[in-house]
């Protein structure tokens, strides 16, 4: 008859095809969620930067006139200080939901990490009629 403390031994033997490491399997959970989190936030802090560049390229060309003088005694650090405010706008647009831009890109990389994790599973485009 089998002694109980060999039980504990034969449990790994046991779930030995189904999780050949426990521990590794509990560290991708943990870290699935370190990386959803640093996806959404490198997707959102993307489509910020990106937006505050738009808005600074549209304001320096639509914000003078052409055949305007440059006046030489305008603030030198007004470059500055409007770029600044660009990305502060393009990061207020993006945190009120933004244009879809981080939701696209968080997208395709929560598929790509997905693939990592678990190259097993199979992604199948989804079919359109």
């Amino acid at each position: 008859m089998a002694d109980i403390s060999s039980f504990g031994n034969n449990s790994a033997v046991v779930l030995g095809p189904l999780t050949a490491n426990p521990e590794k399997l509990l560290r991708h959970a943990a870290s699935t969620a370190t990386e959803n989190t640093k996806i959404e936030k490198s997707s959102k802090d993307f489509e910020s930067i990106l937006l505050g560049s738009w808005l600074q390229q549209a304001e320096q060309s639509f914000g003078s006139l052409p055949g305007e003088d440059a006046d030489e005694d305008a603030d030198t650090g007004k470059d500055q200080f409007q770029g600044i405010a660009m990305q502060a706008l393009g990061a207020s647009l993006t945190a009120s939901g933004g244009v879809g831009i981080a939701k696209m890109i968080a997208k395709n990389l929560h598929k790509a990490e997905d693939a990592r994790v678990d190259p097993a599973a199979k992604t199948f485009p989804a079919h359109t009629k």
